[in-house]
């Protein structure tokens, strides 16, 4: 079941109370070799959601290397892994665009025996479930579903574990709807309220047809005006369904926007334009460094997830593909875990993360307990006072309750054009 602003990607002027001297220390013991000498410059090419620069600090500081972001939009991760591959040396993919991006076979296997922490990946990834055994939703695109490869070079996925992984995951969160309780003035518990008239001119979804749908699809659930049989594969009259009542929607006036900017959805919030909307866990947060009321509002129909990894083409050999593998193994190795983590995402590795975060921000973000002191985002701002709990409560809570995972459908390409006539219309 279960991107940029300035303030997005603003300094880390504080740090939490574990990364300490100590940690710091046996940070450098355990890193992987430093390439200054060979001045390895890494393009790392994705949708941005990773795309810190205090996260390419580090790699310099840590490692020697040089990460160069190439930020994009969804399709646009795909057409160039597609098309160009020879453009990046290391692409950040969500891991439903792998059933786009695999089958050209520009993308080479990840070798897990040169994956330190590869045992300790968060199971979702390995195993299909929980880590405590129990089976994730697998509507839509599951992440175990295009986690392995046949061989290195493959271009079809495995149907169990082997030794070459698709992707190395760095992040995964549950979505759901970000709203204005200061605006809205009464608790929202359904996807259904986001076509809810008393919104009309204040609602926003994102415009990203692959993902969009997906949002769609539980509020169409939830008002009960149509029941799929999995809302990340369609049949074409689930699409000609769910598409005709958006356009109805639309021609009501009850979007304000359609929006693909993580930054757009974060003024569209902030200014009071938009009440309720689709929404990512980071521009929540953005919301909130500015001092404005936005919950990341739990609902009971569960959540909408999704997840990314680390993926190299076929063209990185040498140093610079050591220096790729240093670079995901530095990655899962715990300081951009925690510094994920507070974001509001979740990490590919648990363990480790958690070396990097206090009592205080573990307990809150992951465990769904009252904050014992302020929360603070990695820039410094107070984001909860103390006595606050996380929105919809702890790992188990949040994954544990995901309906869908974002999906590539059977019927894309129908999809993608009835979703731009929605668009159009």
């Amino acid at each position: 079941m279960s991107k940029k602003s300035i303030d997005r990607r603003s300094f880390l002027k504080t740090t939490a109370a574990a990364a300490t001297t100590a940690v710091a220390a046996r940070s450098m013991l355990a890193a992987p070799a430093v390439h200054a000498q060979e001045a390895v410059t890494l393009r790392l090419a994705g949708t941005g959601v990773n795309a810190y620069n205090e996260i390419a600090d580090k790699a310099k500081e840590d490692l020697g290397l040089n990460i160069e972001y190439t930020t994009l939009v969804s399709d646009d991760v795909v057409r160039r892994a597609v098309t160009q591959p020879t453009s990046f040396d290391l692409l950040d993919t969500e891991y439903w665009m792998l059933k786009k991006i695999i089958p050209a076979g520009n993308i080479l296997g990840m070798d897990t025996k040169r994956i330190k922490y590869y045992d300790q990946i968060v199971p979702i990834f390995t195993k299909g479930e929980l880590p405590d055994g129990t089976p994730i939703s697998n509507q839509g695109t599951a992440p175990f579903e295009v986690s392995y490869l046949e061989e290195e070079g493959g271009k079809s996925f495995a149907t169990d574990a082997t030794e070459f992984m698709t992707a190395i995951p760095t992040v995964y969160n549950a979505d759901t709807l970000g709203i204005r309780p200061d605006l809205i003035g009464r608790p929202i518990e359904s996807w259904a309220e986001l076509l809810n008239p008393e919104f009309k001119g204040k609602t926003a979804i994102l415009n990203i047809p692959s993902i969009g749908i997906m949002d769609a699809a539980m509020v169409m659930e939830a008002m009960g005006e149509v029941t799929y049989e999995d809302k990340g594969n369609m049949t074409k009259e689930e699409i000609d369904q769910t598409i005709a009542r958006l356009i109805e929607a639309k021609a009501q006036g009850q979007f304000r926007a359609f929006w693909k900017d993580f930054n757009e959805s974060v003024n569209l919030m902030a200014s009071g334009e938009v009440v309720i909307q689709s929404m990512w866990s980071p521009a929540v947060t953005a919301v909130r460094k500015q001092g404005i009321a936005c919950t990341y509002q739990p609902l009971r129909e569960g959540y909408r997830a999704w997840a990314a990894g680390l993926t190299v083409p076929t063209h990185l050999t040498g140093k610079k593909l050591d220096a790729a593998y240093d670079f995901v193994n530095w990655y899962l190795s715990g300081w951009v875990g925690a510094f994920l983590n507070r974001q509001g995402y979740y990490t590919a590795v648990l363990d480790t993360a958690k070396e990097y975060m206090s009592d205080n921000e573990w307990a809150f973000w992951m465990e769904g307990e009252k904050a014992t002191a302020p929360i603070v985002a990695p820039g410094g701002e107070e984001l909860e006072p103390a006595g606050a709990t996380r929105d919809g409560g702890s790992f188990w809570e949040r994954m544990g309750r995901v309906a869908c995972w974002n999906a590539v459908m059977d019927e894309d390409r129908y999809m993608v054009r009835k979703w731009n006539e929605f668009i159009a219309s």
